[in-house]
């Protein structure tokens, strides 16, 4: 029986942070149907809903709570899959709570409503009673390609395909999912639960994936356009270029970038006894960043059994990950080592690395992006002993298809230039968006550009059409 109380959000079930430190489940464990209901009861049902304007991809969110409260479940998911390609991935990393949830009339006084649990409890009914999204009654004719089953590109070809267009992904690698197979470790988003059956209901509106395409490589987007005829082109080829500090000792055994660390764990299994995919695993593990990526890196780390620190120049007050990962990564025992800057990795006589030299920071003047710029304090150098590091410090778009890719341009930072609104690229015809344009940012984010972009190639091809 749940005990209701209107200005408290409804508990949501974890795993308990002994336990799951050294398991790869997924921690949460999200609503049941009593829960859902229970939490869904707490909406104002506004005049004006302010939580839908929050939502990058504008999902009716009164709509579908209305429909969870009732305890129609199908009914909300068709709600939410009318906006939505992938809403258990977005019920689960998500940011709700600087986006929907921080509109949300009822969080003024008291908790907002947990539409994020919601969205993911809606999703996983769907997917375990065999819901599918509606596809397109009539065919456009019309082909495009989109390179990259990132967040970004399966949002467009769902969208697209939804219109009626025929759609076919190019992906890299050999799994479909971009970042969403290889970024996010298992205990924040399940690969062959979560993401599999996502992907399967893009698939299911009619959108063809070949994998193992490096287009720039295997085919290019002027052979795509001239020799098989795609109508238009959408890259969502993400940014999976690491950054470094350019540091002593960053060449040295031990140091990894956290794009490789989780790759090799998310997406090659190295986690697995049964896989034969194995990683360096440290005892002592320094992760240089304070990013989500960064905590990803850290709790993977942890979990693969090693004592582990986040290094982090600023204080926790602009830690750039999101609350819950960071009180997570506490909860489990990883070490946050703030307003602290790698100076060196030290290494030993064989090359590998045997500590991290640090200096410590304190908060100065704000900079461009309106956080105060960390300055050093001075004498302040020390060292942590490990004998491991994992950079975490962003990402870049690889330049190869811009660099094959006739007309195309790009800026300094190596990613496409695109129109903000429309993802329009400097070549007629080919469209880009999330990481390949903006950097690395949010899947939501990325999702949002998909979906622009997808309703701009429709506006596109109608002209082609006419």
């Amino acid at each position: 029986m749940i005990v209701e109380d209107k200005l408290k959000r409804v508990p949501v079930r974890e795993q308990e942070p002994a336990v799951r430190a050294k398991n790869f489940d997924e921690v949460c464990l999200g609503y049941n149907l009593e829960e859902a209901m229970a939490e869904a009861t707490r909406c104002l049902k506004c005049k004006n809903p302010q939580c839908q304007t929050g939502c990058p991809v504008g999902i009716d969110i009164p709509g579908f709570v209305k429909e969870v409260e009732a305890g129609n479940i199908k009914g909300a998911y068709d709600v939410i899959s009318r906006y939505s390609a992938l809403p258990a991935i977005c019920g689960r990393v998500c940011p709700q709570e600087t986006q929907c949830e921080a509109k949300c009339i009822r969080g003024i006084k008291g908790d907002a409503v947990s539409i994020g649990k919601l969205e993911r409890f809606t999703a996983d009914w769907a997917r375990e009673n065999g819901v599918k999204p509606q596809g397109a009654t009539e065919k456009k004719g019309q082909k495009v390609a989109v390179i990259g089953s990132g967040p970004s590109g399966l949002t467009c070809a769902g969208e697209l395909a939804k219109m009626g267009y025929d759609v076919t992904i190019f992906e890299a690698l050999h799994e479909a999912g971009g970042v969403l197979v290889y970024g996010i470790p298992e205990f924040r988003l399940p690969k062959d639960t979560v993401v599999k059956a996502e992907i399967e209901n893009v698939k299911s509106l009619g959108v063809k994936i070949e994998t193992n395409v490096i287009t720039g490589k295997s085919v290019t987007i002027d052979e795509l356009m001239k020799n098989e005829g795609y109508d238009a082109v959408f890259i969502g080829s993400g940014a999976g270029l690491p950054k470094f500090m350019g540091i002593p000792g960053e060449q040295a055994n031990g140091v990894f970038s956290a794009n490789e660390f989780l790759t090799r764990n998310n997406l090659m299994k190295a986690f697995r006894d049964d896989y034969d995919t194995p990683i360096f695993k440290g005892k002592k593990v320094a992760v240089v960043g304070g990013g989500n990526v960064a905590m990803d890196a850290a709790r993977t780390a942890l979990r693969l059994g090693a004592e582990t620190y986040i290094v982090y120049r600023r204080s926790e007050a602009e830690l750039p990950a999101r609350a819950e990962e960071v009180h997570h990564a506490k909860e489990e025992g990883i070490i946050f080592k703030l307003l602290c800057n790698p100076t060196e990795i030290l290494t030993d006589e064989n090359g590998w690395v045997c500590g991290i030299k640090c200096v410590e920071m304190e908060l100065g003047e704000p900079d461009a992006s309106g956080r105060r710029r960390p300055v050093v304090k001075a004498g302040s150098d020390f060292t942590i002993d490990v004998d491991t590091v994992i950079m975490a410090l962003g990402t870049s778009p690889n330049p190869l298809i811009t660099s094959t890719t006739e007309g195309l341009e790009s800026n300094s930072h190596k990613c496409i230039v695109a129109d903000e609104k429309t993802g329009q690229t400097s070549r007629e015809g080919v469209f880009a968006g999330g990481d390949a344009v903006t950097g690395a940012a949010t899947v939501i984010l990325a999702m949002q550009a998909g979906k622009q972009s997808a309703a701009a190639i429709d506006e596109y091809l109608k002209t082609k059409r006419a």
